[in-house]
């Protein structure tokens, strides 16, 4: 079940991308404006990344097929080419695999096609003979695969040390590092992180942005040993050993769901005792001089109410199919398999009731 924060805050941005009308002449200023301003970080624009590529393949002796076929990947349309920094991202690491053997494997295996079975070590990523625009941009391109399959811990070792000025598409890093701090609970790491990728919120693709607010307000209001919380250590538990893990990290992490439970039960025991003891103490619960059944109440309002408003104004339910589907896959695109089914459930259930 989606929680109401979760739920009511998609629903608040889906509804917010709508264009509302302003009167002439007023100019609207946008607080991510003023942000990007005083942003502690820039994306790269296509041109940029293109100009890295071709001064690293300036020292490399690339036969005739292997260069037609690297243009092929950059000759693209001009509104693909500078669509947005996880595409570029791709196009390097193709390009690497035509002319490095040593990352060849690594790519087919982020793309589906080597056959892969849980995580693997590549070396060549802890080569620090390797040239830094190769050694980052691909470490984030194996760090974002990670996290996308759910290996979270391996992501943010991946990840770790990398800064937004190092690698060509900087809000990927900064998104799936927010991705693995929230499914593994770290506040302290998570939203200093999504603070600084919403940084650039009006040039970020709007999956990173709309997924970056609903991960703030999920996480700011958990509290530690809520219930909340230990419901989320034990589907981390469960993720784990899906993943075939029953070590020293799983073991800790049951001790503590089993010590947090104890805590709350504890508390809950307390609060029952003090809730007896209160009622016990000659406090009684019955009223001294209960109104009489043959009388009316004394007071009286005009009896109005006002009428409140029922349904979805978003429009959401009313979205033909085909249109519905298009919009999913367009907000879920490239997120983690928990996200897709989060978002996807939340519109079932939207057009289905009327209601977010």
């Amino acid at each position: 079940m989606i929680g109401k924060t979760f739920a009511a805050t998609l629903a608040s941005v889906l509804t917010g991308w709508a264009l509302t009308a302003l009167p002439t002449g007023m100019e609207v200023v946008r607080a991510d404006d003023e942000l990007s301003a005083a942003a502690s970080w820039t994306i790269p624009t296509a041109d940029d990344v293109r100009a890295q590529v071709e001064a690293w393949l300036a020292d490399k002796t690339i036969d005739d097929d292997t260069r037609q076929a690297i243009d092929a990947l950059w000759e693209a349309p001009q509104e693909n080419l500078a669509a947005s920094g996880p595409d570029l991202l791709d196009r390097w690491a193709a390009t690497l695999a035509l002319v490095d053997p040593q990352f060849a494997e690594l790519v087919s295996t982020c793309r589906g096609i080597a056959e892969s079975r849980g995580v693997r070590t590549f070396a060549v990523l802890d080569d620090e003979t390797q040239p830094p625009l190769v050694r980052s941009n691909m470490r984030l391109y194996y760090g974002r695969w990670l996290s996308q399959h759910a290996y979270y811990d391996e992501a943010l070792e991946m990840l770790s040390g990398l800064e937004p000025k190092e690698v060509m598409d900087p809000a990927s890093l900064l998104f799936y590092q927010s991705v693995a701090h929230h499914r593994l609970l770290d506040k302290e790491k998570c939203l200093p992180t999504l603070t600084r990728l919403m940084e650039n919120e009006s040039s970020l693709p709007r999956r990173y942005a709309t997924l970056a607010r609903l991960m703030e307000a999920d996480l700011k209001p958990l509290e530690t040993d809520s219930l909340d919380e230990i419901a989320r250590l034990m589907d981390d538990v469960r993720r784990r050993l899906d993943f075939g893990r029953a070590g020293r990290v799983v073991r800790k992490q049951e001790d503590d769901v089993i010590a947090k439970l104890d805590k709350l039960i504890e508390q809950i025991e307390q609060q029952q005792q003090q809730q007896q003891s209160g009622s016990g103490s000659g406090g009684s619960m019955n009223p001294s001089s209960p109104m009489q059944d043959s009388n009316g109440g004394a007071q009286r309002g005009p009896g109005n109410v006002d009428r409140r408003r029922i349904g979805n104004t978003a429009g959401w339910g009313d979205l033909p199919a085909k249109e519905r589907q298009a919009a999913l896959q367009e907000i879920s695109k490239d997120l983690p398999a928990h996200y897709r089914d989060v978002i996807e459930a939340y519109f079932r259930r939207l057009a289905r009731d009327g209601t977010p």
